[in-house]
């Protein structure tokens, strides 16, 4: 299976841990600043006081104390304005966590499968000759566990079989959304013109298709392939945020399908580099929520192992600092360690060997971090062994080169 997104993981599988870092260096900022500031005015004073003039605060006066009262008086907003957000943080965190859990707790709840999902025992035979056929004719491993999984979700038949011109009406659709997504799965290994085709079609089927899980959420994962190539930073955002709605209604119109919730918890993910604090945090649960639900709905699927573990890295790396400020203001912070961090992407390796370039770095990490230099070496050496192909890869080997000389390899 091809990795979509890897800087999801770095920018946004952390989500809410993105916000307590924010939260963290700010006030670093301010403290460093404010020192500076009263640096300069001691230096201003100590001056003035050797040359024999006194300041006296004075409209006519130029320069001088007039100005170090303007940085004064800049100084004492900017703490009242920080004393009021990290108020307003403190006020609004603490039911967050039991709000996002009870809402997704409701959804499932609420959990349905769409009258559109039945079929036929006929329509369902000539589906299955168009994925077998597809499987002949060289089909991605990736491709044909989606339509599986389509497949999977038409279980109910009808009691009476329905006329020779009902069924007809009712194959074609279905034939034509399998053409359909077959197609979208090629132009998503191409170039970047080929991805935004891919989108382009997606958009214009959704009317016909948009209640189908699988064309769902292959057109979250089409919005998270542009946000990747767009150019602009408005472009970016306006994809992240109609992913992120679209995988919404995914989750909502069939609960059951694992890589709705796995492409929605990605899209969360990417929202994390424009959203606000409060948002970060709110996301970074989300994210987290709809990855476990992925895997228990999926559980032989390495890419959502991989995307866990690196979220669990990330949150074992955090400073001393960032934790004291996450227990101050969140009471809760997301916690691991790099013991979780490695059972994952060991579970990644054990479905499926030699998965990617980068789950072998990572593994090497996790084997330095804990000391076993030995472990740590050989996956380095399995790690190099491996090309380098797609820009995933090519960061992979970047993080290598560096950790190689650290390990002796």
């Amino acid at each position: 299976m091809a990795l979509a997104d890897s800087k999801v993981l770095v920018l946004g599988a952390l989500a809410g841990v993105a916000g307590i870092g924010l939260v963290a260096v700010f006030y670093q900022g301010f403290r460093l600043r404010r020192r500076s500031t009263w640096s300069r005015y001691y230096l201003k004073s100590t001056k003035a006081q050797s040359t024999g003039v006194m300041l006296v605060d004075g409209p006519g006066l130029p320069g001088g104390q007039a100005e170090v009262l303007e940085r004064l008086e800049a100084l004492i907003q900017c703490v009242s304005e920080l004393k009021d957000e990290m108020k307003s943080l403190k006020n609004a965190l603490p039911s967050l966590q039991d709000q996002v859990r009870e809402e997704l707790r409701g959804r499932d709840e609420a959990r349905r499968v769409s009258p559109l999902h039945r079929t036929t025992p006929t329509r369902r035979k000539r589906a299955a000759g168009t994925i077998a056929g597809a499987r002949a004719g060289g089909q991605s491993s990736e491709e044909a566990e989606s339509e599986g999984g389509y497949m999977t979700a038409l279980t109910d038949s009808e009691e009476e079989e329905p006329s020779d011109e009902e069924q007809d009406d009712e194959e074609q659709p279905a034939d034509k959304l399998c053409v359909l997504l077959e197609r979208i799965d090629i132009l998503r290994q191409g170039t970047e013109s080929d991805k935004r085709e891919s989108l382009d079609l997606l958009l214009e089927q959704r009317e016909e298709f948009g209640q189908k899980s699988p064309f769902l959420w292959r057109l979250i994962r089409a919005y998270c392939d542009l946000h990747d190539i767009s150019s602009t930073l408005e472009e970016k955002k306006t994809n992240a945020e109609t992913g992120k709605k679209v995988g919404e209604e995914a989750v909502r119109l069939n609960p059951t399908c694992a890589e709705s919730h796995q492409w929605y918890a990605i899209m969360c993910g990417i929202m994390a580099e424009y959203d606000t604090v409060q948002n970060k945090i709110k996301n970074g649960y989300i994210f987290k929520d709809h990855l476990d639900k992925a895997i228990e709905l999926k559980p032989q699927d390495p890419m959502s192992y991989y995307l866990l573990g690196r979220w669990c890295y990330a949150v074992a790396q955090l400073s001393w600092i960032e934790r004291k400020v996450a227990a101050t203001l969140f009471g809760e912070p997301p916690s691991a360690k790099v013991e979780d961090a490695l059972k994952n992407f060991l579970k990644v390796e054990e479905i499926q060997p030699g998965y990617s370039k980068h789950n072998y770095v990572f593994l090497a990490k996790c084997y330095k971090d804990m000391g076993r230099r030995v472990e740590a070496k050989n996956m380095c050496e399995a790690a190099s062994s491996m090309n380098t192909v797609t820009k995933e890869d090519e960061d992979a080997q970047k993080e290598l080169e560096l950790l190689c000389p650290a390990l002796g390899v």
